[in-house]
This record gives C-alpha cells, structure tokens and sequence, in this order.
C-alpha cells in the first residue's frame, strides 16, 4: 500500500508564501498544473434535470437565479484567477477565496450572511496500485446554488449524479442543502472503503510479522501508521463540522435536512473509531515485531551459549596438555592422544544429553 497526496510528487509553494501579505490574499498552495479549469453544471428541479460539461463562466452566473436548484463542480483550483471569477458572480468572500486555493487548510465550516463554506478532505484508494489520494475540496451552499471546488477531474460524486439523473427518491425534490449533505456523505463512505482495504492490508501484514518479521515489515508498519494519522487529521475536524452544520441556526438548512445530518455525524464517530483501532492494531503489530526480533536472536544466542559452554571443559584439557612441562607421562602413552579425544567428546555428548533432558534444546 503506497501513500499519494495529490500533491506528493510535485514542487508546491508553502506557506510561508503568504507571510506579510493581507488577509485574503488568495495564494494557491498544492499541485503545478497546466491543465485548464472545467465547469460542470448539473441543474434540476423535480421537473426537469439539465446537465452540461465543460461549459464556460458566463454560464454558470446565468444560473445563479434560477428557481431550480444548481450545482456546479470545478475541477482544478490552480488557476487563481478563474476561482475569483467564478466567486465573485456568487459573492464570496475574499477570506473564502484564500481558504479554496490553500489545499493544506484543514476541515472546517464557516458561517457568512449567505452562504456556508464546508472545507473537507476527500479520500480515495485505487484497488489495483493501493495508491492513497487525498485531495482538498471546498462546498459552497447557496441560496439555490451548491459550488464545489475539487483540485483535478475525477471525484466520489458519481453515485449523486447518478441518482440525480434517475429522478428517484428524493434527490430532486429537496433544495441545495440535502444535494451538499449528500456530496458530504459521499466523501465519508469513501473513508470507509479505504479503512477497509487498510484493514486487510494490515490483517495480511501481521500475518507476515508472525510467521518471518523483516525490517521492511517495520517499515510498512510506519507507512501505514502515518496514513492513519493523516486520515485521523482529516475526520477529527469533519466531526465537528458536521455538528456545527446540523445545529446551524442558517435559514440555507433546513429541518428535513437535519435529521440526515446527525446520521452523517454518526458516520463520522464511526469512522474515527475505525481509525483508531487501526491505529491500535498497528501498534501490537510494531510490539509484535519487536517481540519476535527479540525471541529471535534469544535463539541465537541461546545455541551460541550451549555450544560456548561446550567448548568450555574441552578448551580446558586443550589447555593443559598444552602446557610445556617435562614430566607429563600422558606425552608418551601409545594411546594418550586417542584417549583424551574420547574424554572430550564424551565430555561433550554428556552435555549435550543434560541439555536436551533439561529441555534447554
């Protein structure tokens, strides 16, 4: 399992960019890309649904007052200029700019006269690399209106628009704050299948440290945990910005919302429970390790030990028919050297045997 925020490989400008300049001031913090912003417009009542790609700003501010309900994603925040515009049509705050294009801001909701801000951060796992992304998206629930901002193309909306499309249930029927409460949610499951492959991950990984640890075991250990943390970053805040959403006094949430809201919340404790059992596992995992490694090289030493001890007794009568005396009448027995090999190695077998009956080997 490899860990890939989305702006992993690339330079990015840090914060210490925005040191001495106003609040406010937008400074994109994230991926270099030259790639250019797409609009996406999904507009619905529960009598008609209109849904157009790539379509150009002009657009998007014609629908501001439509009595229908209007959503528009855009995909790719890098272009500083194109999220001024399209905010400024919708009168966002120039402190919501800054925050939009900042992609290390941390998960929060903020109140204004009207609109809400949600910042979150979305998770995803791709099966077959088990590549971790983690990218910053921002919510804008309006009068009408829900904008989000994603850092590139490709998100965990398609269930949403799917069931937008489908016309069922009671996607089209509600105002823009059930469509932002179901973007949330859809980001939140999303934090459950990526738990769920880590789980197996780790399930496998202990297996592995069981039966044969290796250094790089521990390594992964480490990796993991610091994926862990980084999704214990990201729901810690969510949780509390759901419930600052849910009690919210805004006229932009309504009562029929709510109750949807507190089941949102409880998938957030959910999920920070998740993570930390996770977290607890991997932490018997890294004991685990060391236990191992330490019974190990008991082992080794052990066999070390028996066979230093052995050597003992015969080093011993190495050693004194090894001493020059004269008069050692052992030197002119026929068979002096044949015996003392036999006293050495019964000498040793007679250890090893104690051994073994001691259940020391």
């Amino acid at each position: 399992m490899k860990i890939k925020k989305h702006n992993r490989h690339t330079r990015r400008p840090g914060l210490s960019r925005k040191a001495g300049l106003a609040p406010g001031t937008p400074v994109f913090i994230g991926e270099q890309k030259r790639d250019s912003v797409r609009l996406d417009i999904i507009d619905y009542s529960p009598e008609h649904f209109v849904e157009r790609i790539d379509v150009p700003l002009d657009e998007c501010a014609r629908l501001k007052d439509s009595p229908s309900v209007t959503w528009i994603n855009m995909n790719g925040i890098h272009d500083i200029e194109q999220v001024q515009a399209l905010g400024a049509r919708f009168g966002l705050h120039a402190l919501t700019f800054e925050d939009i294009v900042n992609t290390v801001q941390r998960p929060k909701i903020e109140q204004f006269d009207d609109y809400l801000f949600i910042v979150l951060k979305m998770i995803t796992a791709d099966p077959t690399t088990s590549d971790i992304r983690i990218e910053h998206v921002s919510l804008i629930l309006g009068e009408g209106f829900v904008l989000s901002f994603l850092e590139d193309v490709g998100d965990v909306f398609d269930g949403v628009r799917e069931r937008l499309r489908g016309g069922k249930g009671r996607m089209r029927k509600n105002a823009g704050d059930y469509l932002a409460y179901t973007l949330m949610d859809a980001i939140v499951d999303q934090y459950f299948s990526v738990l769920e492959m880590i789980g197996d991950h780790t399930e496998a990984l202990g297996d592995q440290v069981i039966d044969n640890p290796q250094v790089e075991h521990m390594h992964e250990i480490h990796r993991v945990k610091r994926l862990l943390l980084t999704l214990r970053k990201s729901v810690w805040p969510l949780r509390e910005e759901i419930a600052a959403v849910e009690k919210s006094d805004s006229e932009l949430v309504s009562d029929s919302t709510r109750p949807f809201l507190r089941d949102l919340y409880d998938h957030t404790i959910h999920v920070i429970e998740m993570v930390e059992t996770q977290r607890d596992i991997l932490g018997g995992l890294h004991d685990t390790y060391l236990a191992g490694v330490t019974h190990r090289m008991n082992e080794v030493m052990k066999v070390l030990t028996i066979i230093a001890t052995i050597f003992i007794p015969l080093t011993f009568i190495v050693g004194i028919y090894g001493m020059n005396f004269e008069h050692m009448p052992e030197l002119s027995w026929r068979w002096g050297y044949f015996g003392v090999l036999g006293v050495m190695t019964g000498i040793g077998a007679g250890m090893l045997w104690a051994f073994r009956r001691r259940g020391w080997l």
